[in-house]
């Protein structure tokens, strides 16, 4: 397994450059680009309407500091997206996912992070996850015409909540190329992250991850890797028998004061856990 970040846990501030020169420097072996609001976007964000001219400069930043980008996340989705009622909804979860599929292709990243959702007070846990559903059968084409990896993440929005459903919505849809986008931390509140990897095996294309301290029932909050309660070891051992051996991509809030010491600890980090028998 390798050892990459997340440009989120960047400065808002930082160029692209600066991003790839820091990130090299503190060891990391790739990283994770992100789609944006094109109205408001950080200093190394990729919009809808970043243009390949703009990737090629990218690209070559890439080259120069010898960091691969791994995968295009995106903030771009949500309840109004994929799991929207109206159309106008869903062609903007197409817009975004023919974004990322475009920036992967581009920059070499050979996954992208797509969020399902939209349960709410006025929509259904059926509802919400029909409208997923038929929302990516009809981008069907889209998903099965590149040869990069559509990942379905489980966040903190109570559509995933149990790894047999997580299972069951991808094997459901039977689209090539698209898995799951397993976050670690983002079960630990409920669950163990590795007996969700254990029933989605095969199915994972992409990890992140991030540590989670429990602190008595459903308590607790995000931390530094290493320093919560997730049992690295198993999770591991479970990545290992599921046959997983990509990129372990840190998720982790910016430090702007201090980023190369969070660059650091993390990458330092990673490779304790990726050492892990």
């Amino acid at each position: 397994m390798k050892r990459s970040i997340n440009a989120w846990s960047c400065p808002g501030n930082h160029d692209f450059e600066t991003v790839f020169r820091s990130l090299k420097a503190a060891g990391f072996e790739g990283v994770e680009l992100n789609v944006d609001n094109e109205e408001k976007p950080s200093a190394h964000s990729l919009t809808v309407n970043t243009t390949k001219e703009e990737l090629k400069v990218i690209k070559a930043l890439s080259e120069k500091y010898e960091l691969p980008v791994c995968s295009i996340s995106t903030s771009q989705y949500g309840g109004d997206t994929l799991g929207a009622d109206d159309q106008a909804g869903r062609d903007r979860a197409r817009r975004v996912m023919e974004a990322q599929i475009r920036c992967a292709e581009e920059l070499g990243g050979d996954g992208i992070l797509i969020v399902p959702g939209g349960i709410g007070e006025n929509r259904s846990i059926r509802r919400a996850w029909d409208n997923n559903q038929e929302s990516l059968l009809s981008m069907k084409d889209l998903i099965e015409g590149t040869s990069v990896k559509v990942g379905v993440e489980n966040v903190w929005n109570n559509f995933f909540i149990d790894p047999k459903e997580m299972a069951r919505f991808i094997d459901e849809l039977n689209i090539k190329n698209l898995g799951a986008y397993f976050d670690v931390g983002n079960v630990a509140i409920f669950s163990w992250p590795e007996y969700w990897i254990d029933i989605l095996g095969s199915r994972i294309v992409k990890i992140h991850v991030k540590d989670f301290k429990k602190t008595g029932g459903n308590a607790g909050h995000f931390v530094n890797l290493l320093e919560g309660s997730i049992r690295w070891k198993k999770v591991v051992e479970a990545l290992k028998a599921a046959g997983y051996d990509g990129y372990l991509t840190a998720e982790l809030s910016a430090m702007p004061e201090t980023p190369d010491y969070l660059y650091k600890i993390t990458n330092a980090a990673l490779a304790e856990i990726i050492a892990m028998q």
